[in-house]
């Protein structure tokens, strides 16, 4: 039962790239992200102050590096969903786990040949994915998708120090909602700022609270599944993403995309098992 969470929460996931993708016919990235931010940031918000726990922070320098690189993984994944097949788009961003497993070996983390055959794995997945399967017009997007991937990687690892630094989840997830809606606030100053209607508001809610949904159901799979069923389950995302792309967009998808989706989700499955960090989880947008 506890594996149904993650399966949940990777549905709520991919529903909030269907409210993004569709959002993003009369928003920019950066207004999706802001109003994902700000409605995140009033219900942690409301869920911190239920569970009691203080505000006040010993490694707010931690707290406001995690929000600013998340923020950045943010605003380049919408990027990447507005202009790019929506599955191809979510896969670039799961890189994360990849990209982790590159910082821990360069924090002193030992490399073992199962690190080396994942990374191996993934890189000739992106590889495959950007370059035969996207278009010439579609190849700035994809890079910006897979930095999406290099920043959430950036900010889990952030999360993983602050977490063993003895951080409450909940106060992480409040200063990255707050460090977010500061940063989308401040760059709207400079942004286009484009009126809600019902139809419009709907959605840009659907986001944040798809993402407040699928957050609290990871955080309950991770506690009571297997770290690496959970991890393995958590790629259903692209699943749940390709089929809402082919449902709702007549996204299609050659061999070498599914070729390159495969690696890269094989690629960070390996990653989350030989991983020092094994029983840590997986970012999520």
């Amino acid at each position: 039962m506890q594996s149904l969470w993650m399966l949940l929460a990777s549905l709520f996931f991919a529903c909030m790239g269907v409210c993004a993708k569709l959002a993003a016919t009369t928003h920019s990235a950066v207004e999706i992200v802001f109003y994902r931010s700000v409605l995140s940031l009033i219900l942690v918000y409301a869920l911190v102050r239920l569970r009691g726990v203080p505000l006040a922070t010993p490694h707010w320098r931690w707290q406001i590096s995690r929000g600013l690189v998340g923020f950045a993984a943010l605003v380049a994944y919408f990027w990447a969903i507005t202009r790019l097949p929506l599955a191809t788009a979510v896969t670039l961003n799961y890189t994360s786990t990849i990209f982790l497993a590159i910082y821990l070996v360069f924090t002193g983390q030992r490399l073992n040949a199962g690190i080396i055959g994942a990374l191996a794995l993934g890189l000739t997945g992106i590889g495959l994915l950007l370059k035969p399967s996207l278009h010439a017009d579609q190849l700035l997007s994809g890079l910006i998708g897979l930095g999406s991937g290099v920043l959430a990687g950036m900010a889990y690892f952030s999360v993983r120090e602050l977490g063993t630094r003895g951080e409450p989840e909940s106060r992480t997830v409040f200063y990255f909602a707050l460090v977010s809606s500061a940063c989308g606030s401040f760059w709207l100053l400079f942004s286009p700022l484009h009126p809600v209607d019902l139809h419009s508001g709907a959605l840009l809610f659907g986001v944040a609270a798809f993402a407040t949904a699928a957050q609290l159901a990871m955080t309950r799979a991770y506690a009571r599944a297997k770290p690496l069923l959970a991890a393995a389950l958590a790629y259903s995302t692209v699943v749940f993403s390709s089929l809402f792309g082919i449902l709702l967009w007549n996204e299609a998808h050659d061999a070498w995309s599914w070729l390159a989706i495969g690696l890269i989700v094989l690629s960070g499955l390996a990653a989350t098992h030989f991983s020092p960090a094994r029983s840590a989880r997986p970012p999520a947008p």
